[in-house]
C-alpha cells in the first residue's frame, strides 16, 4: 500500500523580522488509502484537526512572515509528537518500552482513538508503512522548520518560532495559552511580552497551563543559542462558528491577533538584538 503523504507547504519569509510560523495540525489532504483504513471515515479523522488555523494565519503571512504548514492530516502522523510517543494500539510490533501519557490516551505520533469516535483504525500500522509516513511527511516538516530558523538566525543573529494551534473551548478559562515548555523553549521576557500583546488585543492569556508545548517547541527552541519557540493555543470558539469547524464572526479579530503577535514579538527581538550588538 502506498503510504506517501503530502509534504509541508513552505512559505519563505519576505519581511525583515526574525520570526517563523509553524502550523502542524491543520492539514486536510486525505488520500483515499488513508480513508479506507479509517473505521469511521473522514469525519472522525477531521476531529483531530486544529480547524482552519492555516487560514487564520493569513494576515501574518501576507505581512511577510514565513511559515511551514502541514498538508498531511494529523490523523496520519502528528508532527508535534516525538518519534517514541507511540501507542501500541496504533503501531504493531512497538516493543515493550514505556508508553507516555499522551500516547496512552490515544494521541501519540499516530493517533489511535478519540473520546467521541473510539478506535480510529481498522488495524494497527506496521513498521514499514510507519517509516514511509515519517519519511514523506514528518521528517520534511521538521527539516523545513530547522532550515528556515537557521536562515533567520544567520541573517538576524536570533530567531523565534511561533507554533500555532487551537484548543477546545474551556468555559471560564483564558482564550489563549502560551506554551514555553515551562520556561525551557524561550526566554522569559518573550513569553511575558506575548502575554502582554495578547491582552492588548483583548485576549487574556496564561503560560503553560494546560498546554506547555509539544515536540515542535521542545525540539526547535534553543534559547541559549538564540533560537526561541513559543506554542500558541487559541480557543476555537473565538474564531469558529458554533459547529467549531467553519468560520465564525470572530475570525478576522483572531487573525489580527496573530499578526500583532508576529509583528510585536519579531520587532522586539530585532530591537533587542540590535541594542546588544551596539553595546
Amino acid at each position: 500500500m502506498d503510504e506517501n503523504l503530502s509534504p509541508p507547504l513552505i512559505i519563505p519569509p519576505r519581511g525583515g523580522l526574525p520570526l517563523l510560523l509553524s502550523i502542524p495540525h491543520s492539514g486536510r489532504d486525505y488520500p483515499a488509502w488513508l480513508l479506507a483504513e479509517a473505521r469511521h471515515g473522514r469525519r472522525a479523522l477531521a476531529s483531530l484537526e486544529d480547524p482552519l488555523v492555516d487560514r487564520l494565519a493569513w494576515r501574518a503571512i501576507a505581512a511577510g512572515f514565513g511559515a511551514v504548514i502541514a498538508q498531511t492530516p494529523r490523523g496520519a502522523i502528528d508532527c508535534n509528537r516525538s518519534l517514541d510517543e507511540v501507542d501500541p494500539a496504533a503501531l504493531a510490533d512497538v516493543g515493550s518500552g514505556p508508553v507516555g501519557p499522551r500516547a496512552r490516551h490515544g494521541l501519540g505520533i499516530v493517533p489511535s482513538r478519540t473520546l467521541h469516535h473510539g478506535a480510529l483504525w481498522k488495524r494497527p500500522l506496521d513498521r514499514v508503512r510507519f517509516a514511509a509516513r515519517v519519511a514523506t511527511a514528518y521528517t520534511p516538516y521538521h527539516d523545513a522548520l530547522a532550515a528556515a530558523l537557521a536562515g533567520l538566525h544567520a541573517q538576524h543573529g536570533t530567531a523565534l518560532l511561533l507554533d500555532l494551534h487551537s484548543m477546545p473551548p474551556r468555559p471560564g478559562s483564558p482564550p489563549v495559552v502560551i506554551g514555553t515548555r515551562h520556561g525551557t523553549s524561550s526566554a522569559s521576557w518573550l513569553a511575558a511580552l506575548a502575554v502582554s500583546l495578547a491582552a492588548d488585543c483583548g485576549f487574556p492569556a496564561v503560560l503553560d497551563d494546560p498546554y506547555a508545548g509539544g515536540e515542535i517547541v521542545a525540539r526547535h527552541g534553543r534559547p541559549a543559542q538564540g533560537i526561541h519557540a513559543l506554542q500558541i493555543e487559541i480557543d476555537r470558539s473565538t474564531y469558529l462558528a458554533r459547529d467549531l469547524m467553519s468560520v465564525g464572526t470572530g475570525f478576522d479579530r483572531v487573525s489580527r491577533l496573530l499578526e500583532r503577535l508576529a509583528h510585536g514579538l519579531g520587532e522586539a527581538m530585532a530591537v533587542r538584538k540590535f541594542a546588544v550588538a551596539a553595546e
